[in-house]
């Protein structure tokens, strides 16, 4: 059937997309037994652990949520055990244990402690985590603590280490007698100058003989972990690339040693503590994953000769690594199906899918695969790209005509896009708009110059890349330069902003809890980062003069492009504040704008009602200012300043 692009009717509904949407985090493995953390829309957007034990068990009661609140972004949100796990809950942000007959035990009782990344003593009832207290005026304490979890009375934190303003990674040593971990201080970020130490653990549980590994200055480290002969393996990117190194802490060989040299990222941005990018199959290898040149491989790292083995797998995208004996487990992404938990034996090489985020839904004839695609910026340096064409088998469009594009604008800006499938872009293509995900300069990824070519330029950099990002695909032929859209949530929705306010390329924009204020965000935002703006953009208040000529709020001039905005009204990271002065602003100078709350909803929406009805908000908005009638029935919103017909 022949009809325009954008009016297709498509099976992915935004009800299709709330109950897909099921996110698969942190996988584990002890003695054998696999978990894993699982997001769930229709349950309110409550994080679930899982185990596997011959089929996908919940372990955590219904009113449980497992998630950590530290540094908000949280991650490390469970430690598995023997016969068990320790969790936080999201309610209380204290510690839990559960056990194998998901027999539920709180283990810390006082407020305002927040907990997450731990590890368990290998001999001891000792736990070390990150915890975060919010207990006093001003900053939150971050800090390194023991928990004696067999404790008789009421259980009582030890501070471990509280010598600099963030820590990540406490990991104990196979046998119990050393503890590793890095930390870094403002104004850093973990993926600019990080220190990593090590200390002798008393049989107190208390630390000793602490020592700084190295210098902690244009150095970024993560995932500490210590190999059972005693080497401490970890990723840096001291060579420009986050390589694996090591340290054996011998008195003869103290230096940290490369264990490979390679033009490729095996490490990602630490937003979400817990995170890891290898795991140690034995003494002697690694399972790790690597970016190169947009794409994403699976490989066995000899840790003796540095060689590595790439394994030829359908998948496009890798992370939480876990290993235990001959097996190996990692969620993975695919082209035109949801993420899963797979097991790899490492023996054959072979794999299975262990478990999926959803059943699949979507035929091969609405799946629209990633096109990698690189251009040249405006000044003359190369960004990268995902481009996802309109397909829809059953519908073609009139001869001649192109499609509307979406840009999207990923959330950090030190973060990144990948190709897995995301039922949310099948959801536009499907219906006839192509998407083109940008991987902009300051995106991880691509080594640490590129990620370092943000730092002063947030707000022009980024925006520059957006606006190549359309050139390119018009003198491609793939869009129609009269029907550009821009989308973005959280720092991609800084970007749209100051696109719509710097250019008149884009014909409409959708902003997801963006900042429009960055002298607001700099004295109005959560620890972790609240200095995360003076390598943005500049130190506060020396530069407040820069705050301002780059914040979407003060440059109204050209701001002519209908925008919907979308904000949750919990929301910490980037408060409402900062949408509801934006909206104001443009209905004020007569500009087309529709503005969307949610309750309940924090940094990014996680119950299905918001998914729903945000992406039915945005597809109408887009209608009504395009001039298109998208298929099915869509709720009305308001929008104001909109021309009548």
């Amino acid at each position: 059937m022949q009809a325009p692009f954008g009016t297709w009717t498509s099976p992915i509904s935004a009800n299709l997309v709330a109950e897909a949407a099921n996110a698969l985090l942190q996988v584990s493995v002890r003695d054998g037994t696999l978990y894993w953390l699982e997001m769930r829309p229709t349950e309110g957007g409550r994080y679930v652990l899982v185990k596997h034990d011959g089929q996908p068990r919940d372990v955590t009661p219904a009113e449980f949520n497992v998630r950590s609140r530290v540094h908000e972004y949280g991650g490390g949100s469970f430690t598995a055990v023997d016969r068990g796990a320790y969790f936080v809950n999201f309610s209380d942000q204290s510690l839990y244990h559960v056990d194998a007959e998901r027999v539920v035990t709180r283990i810390t009782q006082t407020e305002g402690l927040r907990y997450a990344d731990c590890d368990a003593h290998p001999h001891q009832t000792l736990l070390a985590c990150v915890r975060e207290d919010h207990r006093g005026d001003g900053e939150a304490l971050n800090t390194i603590v023991g928990i004696n979890t067999g404790a008789t009375e009421t259980v009582q934190d030890t501070v471990l280490w509280d010598k600099s303003d963030f820590v990540a990674y406490p990991r104990f040593s196979p046998d119990g007698t050393q503890l590793a971990w890095i930390s870094w201080d403002h104004p850093n970020m973990p993926w600019d100058h990080v220190q990593l130490w090590v200390a002798e653990v008393s049989a107190a549980g208390l630390l000793e003989n602490v020592q700084q590994l190295n210098t902690g200055v244009d150095e970024s480290i993560l995932q500490p972990t210590w190999a059972s002969d005693g080497t401490l393996y970890f990723l840096s990117d001291r060579s420009g690339w986050w390589n694996m190194h090591r340290w054996k802490g011998e008195a003869t060989n103290p230096a940290i040693q490369p264990v490979h040299a390679l033009e490729a990222e095996l490490g990602d941005a630490l937003w979400g503590l817990g995170s890891r990018f290898f795991a140690l199959t034995s003494d002697t290898t690694a399972l790790v994953s690597y970016h190169r040149n947009s794409t994403q491989t699976l490989a066995l790292l000899s840790l003796t000769t540095g060689d590595l083995e790439p394994l030829d797998l359908p998948f496009v995208s890798f992370h939480s690594l876990a290993a235990s004996g001959n097996k190996a487990y990692f969620i993975a992404g695919r082209e035109n199906l949801p993420a899963a938990v797979v097991e790899l034996n490492l023996d054959t090489k072979a794999h299975h899918i262990v478990h999926a985020s959803g059943e699949r839904a979507v035929a091969d004839g609405y799946v629209s695969r990633s096109q990698p695609v690189s251009f040249s910026t405006a000044s003359g340096e190369t960004a990268h790209a995902y481009y996802y064409p309109p397909v829809n088998v059953d519908y073609s469009a009139p001869e001649g005509e192109r499609p509307p594009l979406m840009i999207v604008m990923h959330g950090g800006p030190t973060g990144s896009t990948s190709p897995g499938f995301n039922i949310a872009k099948q959801f536009w293509t499907s219906r006839g708009i192509a998407v083109m995900d940008v991987n902009y300069r300051g995106s991880t990824g691509y080594g640490r110059a590129y990620r370092n070519r943000l730092q002063g330029t947030w707000g022009v950099a980024d925006v520059q890349d957006a606006i190549a990002a359309t050139e390119f695909a018009v003198q491609q032929g793939l869009a129609d330069p009269q029907r550009l859209l821009i989308r973005g949530g959280s720092a991609g929705g800084f970007t749209v902003l100051a696109a719509l306010a710097s250019s008149g390329v884009f014909a409409a924009g959708a902003n997801y809890y963006g900042v429009s204020d960055l002298t607001v965000l700099a004295r109005d935002t959560h620890k972790f980062e609240s200095r995360y703006l003076d390598s943005l953009i500049g130190p506060y208040p020396a530069e407040a003069e820069i705050y301002t000529a780059r914040s979407p709020i003060n440059a109204l001039d050209s701001f002519s492009s209908p925008l919907i905005t979308l904000q949750g009204l919990e929301d910490e990271i980037v408060p409402p504040n900062q949408s509801e002065k934006i909206f104001n602003a443009l209905v004020n100078k007569g500009v087309a704008a529709a503005y969307l709350t949610y309750a309940g909803e924090q940094h990014g929406f996680r119950q299905a009602e918001s998914i729903i009805s945000s992406l039915e908000a945005e597809l109408y908005f887009y209608g009504r200012v395009l001039g298109f009638e998208p298929a099915g029935e869509l709720p009305a919103v308001d929008i104001v300043n909109l021309p009548q017909d």
